[in-house]
């Protein structure tokens, strides 16, 4: 069997410096202030949202930092998918506060607003100035992650994503001094998300693995991690879909979406999530839904080049689905099934006319997913042809299942926090 395929990704160069530091452990939270004085923290700004204050997460949070000798102000008007006005918000607050030391608690809207305040509040301008790689001139504050979900992987990259609060643009800002120091894995405080932040966040993780598993810009490194993270997530989904307080699958979720997020920063991420940006800035379908619905699509549009049809069974293969020595076609086969199944089970819509998607919008959304940055690192060449026939085919009905939970959340992404023993 021909395997020289899989040799580039091998064979290329890369220079991984690590710049997060993973803390990991059921009620790690404890150790926030620890960790925050590690840092030099004295004075800090929590940035975080309304829905873990409600729950009482914040508040736990600061009181730990307090404890440890902190002076602690809270930023908690942090908004799903961040605009540059809620950057500008967290900068004021930081401005008033004058804080040396970031602590962002929550998902990724969390931690990108962080980012951004980081990088205007250091090295002043607007975040479009960041727009791109390695923009900041000047040190940044220190940055404490704390993830609340298993999904976006933000507590392992340098990215800020903001949007441009009236273009609706998607800035990707990246650099290095913007990645937090420490990221502080606590599986306990993923309890409290509702079924369907569970599920939406999981297939975010998931889409992760499954892309920069097959990049352009993949290496040995970054294929160690979407393995890792794939072999974690893909059985440890239906686990908490089925039991939300299975707190082993919790952690499992959680350090898949965190390896996942390793993977992008060492690979970067390919068609799936550019197809999915130009939908998610017109309708409101949230982000995990989107991706999910887009990836089966991707990845059989990918699979037809001969590198990434073997990268995808490999991957197949690392989470125990086929043998890539029984068929690399029949490895892929499997590969699909499975995501189809867990996109199933995690009730994302199958079709983009069930979200509401106008066909007749498809050659203007086709055309703003061939700009998307992240298209050039598709393994195979996408566009806007192509991205208007993925989009055609994700138009078609597809079968579904009901939603992971009859019982899901109401008004908030969280619910009151189970304390979880040592």
């Amino acid at each position: 069997m021909q395997t020289t395929a899989a040799l580039p990704p091998m064979l290329a160069a890369w220079d991984h410096q690590p710049r997060t530091r993973l803390v990991y452990g059921v009620n790690a939270l404890e150790r926030a202030g620890e960790l925050a004085r590690e840092l030099g923290g004295r004075r800090v700004l929590l940035v975080t949202d309304a829905g873990l204050v409600q729950t009482g997460h914040a508040d736990h949070l600061r009181h730990r930092l307090e404890a440890a000798g902190l002076e602690v102000a809270v930023f908690a008007d942090v908004r799903t998918n961040p605009t540059t006005l809620d950057v500008a918000h967290c900068v004021a607050a930081a401005q008033a506060h004058r804080p040396d030391l970031l602590v962002a608690l929550g998902g990724g809207s969390s931690l990108d607003t962080a980012k951004g305040a980081n990088f205007i509040l250091t090295n002043g301008g607007e975040m479009k100035d960041y727009w791109g790689v390695g923009k900041a001139s000047q040190p940044m504050l220190p940055l404490l992650a704390i993830p609340t979900t298993a999904g976006t992987g933000s507590e392992c990259q340098c990215a800020a994503l903001i949007a441009d609060e009236v273009t609706h643009q998607k800035m990707a800002c990246l650099d290095p001094k913007a990645a937090p120091r420490v990221a502080l894995l606590d599986p306990a405080l993923t309890l409290s998300q509702p079924p369907q932040v569970t599920a939406r966040t999981g297939v975010d993780a998931l889409t992760h693995a499954v892309e920069t598993a097959v990049t352009r810009a993949r290496t040995a490194f970054s294929l160690m991690h979407a393995h890792a993270a794939f072999r974690l997530l893909a059985p440890s989904l239906p686990r908490v879909l089925a039991d939300p307080h299975d707190l082993e699958a919790r952690g499992y979720m959680l350090l898949g979406a965190a390896f996942a997020g390793t993977a992008i920063e060492n690979s970067m991420l390919g068609a799936v999530h550019s197809a999915a940006n130009p939908v998610t800035a017109r309708y409101p379908i949230a982000h995990g839904a989107a991706v999910g619905l887009m990836l089966p699509h991707v990845v059989r549009f990918n699979a037809h080049d001969p590198a990434a049809r073997l990268a995808y069974a490999e991957l197949a293969s690392a989470a125990e689905l086929a043998r890539v020595g029984d068929g690399v076609e029949a490895a892929v086969t499997a590969l699909v099934a499975r995501l189809e199944s867990l996109l199933n089970l995690a009730g994302v819509p199958r079709s983009l006319g069930d979200c509401g998607v106008d066909s007749a919008l498809i050659p203007r959304l086709a055309a703003e997913a061939a700009q998307q940055w992240t298209a050039r690192f598709n393994p195979r060449p996408v566009t806007a042809d192509d991205f208007a026939a993925l989009y055609a085919a994700a138009t078609e009905p597809r079968p579904t299942a009901e939603p992971p939970s009859a019982k899901a959340s109401t008004s908030r992404a969280h619910r009151p926090r189970p304390r979880a023993r040592r």
